[in-house]
């Protein structure tokens, strides 16, 4: 929505890191959207803020896919939602791993993905707009439609991108997908 983009999208450089097959899942892939800053025309990644979104051959992002439903309780004692954020040092914030859930989504046809974290850090806020308007994680999956939004320690933010794929990266695993489907 207008609003993440004003807030975490205003100034800076965005710059999208991927991860494949979570938990040997094939096909569920993330994308992680890091606010990096720019000096003397190289992209150098410290993360003050990230964003997950799905990544474009995520399932869910499939023609005829329809999201049903988006749960954000983890556990019966565990849900994002619950989440709340206040002062400079993020207090209260849940702290997330790479494979912390942040949410349950279910599709009309049965299926049921857990969306992952990615990445290790303090969860800031979770997408509430996505529960009254589901289909906006499948048209506009990279803005209005993300599920949170994370900040990495200060001391990790360096090395939160190891293990992630470049958009180039991610494009040879979706050209070597489709060799191997053909």
């Amino acid at each position: 929505d207008a609003l993440v983009q004003a807030r975490y999208r205003r100034g800076g450089h965005w710059c999208s890191c991927l991860v494949t097959d979570v938990k040997g899942r094939p096909c569920e892939d993330f994308c992680v959207l890091q606010h990096s800053n720019r000096r003397h025309n190289t992209y150098i990644c410290f993360c003050r803020i990230c964003v997950i979104t799905l990544a474009e051959a995520h399932p869910l992002l499939q023609s005829g896919k329809t999201i049903k439903n988006i749960n954000y309780q983890i556990s019966a004692n565990c849900s994002r939602l619950q989440n709340k954020v206040s002062g400079k040092s993020k207090r209260g914030a849940q702290f997330l791993t790479e494979l912390a859930p942040l949410c349950r989504i279910s599709s009309s046809d049965g299926e049921e993905y857990t969306i992952y974290s990615c990445i290790r850090g303090r969860l800031i806020e979770v997408n509430e707009n996505i529960l009254s308007n589901p289909a906006l994680l499948q048209e506009k999956p990279s803005t209005e439609g993300y599920i949170a939004v994370v900040l990495p320690k200060f001391e990790e933010s360096k090395s939160v991108t190891q293990g992630l794929l470049t958009q180039k990266e991610y494009e040879e695993v979706l050209l070597k997908r489709l060799n191997s489907s053909s």
